[in-house]
């Protein structure tokens, strides 16, 4: 899938409706007792920018870069205003934030991820956006250097480290991110006399998989 990698501008994403969806497939047995099963491993997320915009110029924004994607022909980054820190979302992002990995002696590349956590249970997803000069990562506790001590490829998520950690290093990052979109339409109906009136067109915008 081609993927443009440019942000839907951020001060429309604000204040857009949308959060991470789920597909369980639910069996009622005879007994009445569930069979439930989920055919994904990772959640996925759906947005509706249409709710972001205040202005008329916010039409015209929004035009111009359903445009330049050509309708859902090209993914993009879109940031998540309830979602886009490795910490929580009054906290200062910290390379002690996530737990990545733990060194083996060998293995120089790790993929960035964010825990959730909800009691003993929790779910893992996979971070392959993180936000251009915002990554900070450590091993032990102390925070290392980037562009010296690592790199990091702003397209798919991975720390190349210069050197390998130690046995039994905890490996750990702190970053901002944005999710991978594609709109999921391909046509925007905006009326000029309907906005004015406190109307927005509905324009859906659904994660995807690269």
């Amino acid at each position: 899938m081609s993927f443009h990698d440019v942000r839907f501008p951020a001060k429309l994403s604000f204040g857009s409706a949308g959060g991470p969806e789920r597909r369980t497939e639910v069996v009622t047995l005879a007994n009445g007792f569930e069979e439930r099963n989920s055919p994904w491993s990772h959640s996925r997320r759906r947005y509706d920018a249409g709710t972001g915009l205040r202005a008329l110029d916010d039409i015209a924004t929004l035009i111009a870069f359903f445009e330049a994607r050509q309708g859902r022909m090209h993914a993009f980054r879109w940031k998540d205003w309830s979602d886009f820190r490795s910490c929580g979302a009054t906290a200062t992002v910290a390379c002690t934030d996530q737990p990545i990995a733990t060194g083996d002696g060998a293995t120089v590349t790790f993929q960035l991820a964010k825990t959730y956590v909800s009691g003993v249970y929790s779910y893992t997803r996979p971070v392959t956006k993180p936000v251009a000069g915002s990554v900070r990562v450590g091993v032990d506790g102390v925070e290392l250097t980037d562009g010296t001590d690592f790199t990091v490829d702003a397209l798919t998520g991975e720390i190349l480290l210069a050197s390998a950690p130690g046995v039994g290093q905890a490996v750990t990052a702190g970053y901002e991110f944005d999710v991978p979109v594609r709109f999921d339409t391909d046509w925007i109906q905006a009326s000029v006399a309907s906005f004015q009136a406190g109307e927005v067109p509905n324009v859906p915008v659904v994660e995807v998989r690269l």
